[in-house]
């Protein structure tokens, strides 16, 4: 089956024509082989390698489809192998509010002013 076809196929894009352009744009790894062509065959026991999003996903063929069908089918057709990452740290003193507000800066003033004139 067309390696384009297949991520398709497997739900890891919205499109096939979008599955073809990472493939096209040498971004996918069989095997540890970059291929460029969305026609190259791809056969049960593979391991792909491609970007999806932010990460790096690795993924081992386990079957192959006979039409796009609902996620839970989908999921059948291959095991995820990528290595699970741990969250990145936040930064110190960051509470996750990201930016700080008018008020807060004006809070922040004060508490400033008052610890140098003691």
């Amino acid at each position: 089956m067309r390696v384009d076809k297949w991520l398709w196929q497997a739900r890891f894009f919205k499109t096939r024509s979008l599955s073809a352009k990472v493939v096209t744009g040498g971004h996918l790894r069989v095997n540890g082989t970059k291929i460029s062509k969305a026609s190259h065959n791809v056969a049960e026991g593979d391991v792909l390698t491609f970007p999806q999003a932010r990460q790096i996903r690795v993924i081992k063929v386990l079957a192959m489809g006979e039409r796009r069908g609902p996620a839970s089918e989908a999921q059948t057709l291959y095991e995820d192998l990528t290595p699970k990452e741990d969250p990145v740290p936040r930064g110190p003193g960051s509470d996750g509010k990201g930016r700080p507000t008018k008020r807060d800066r004006r809070n922040l003033d004060l508490m400033r002013t008052t610890r140098l004139e003691d």
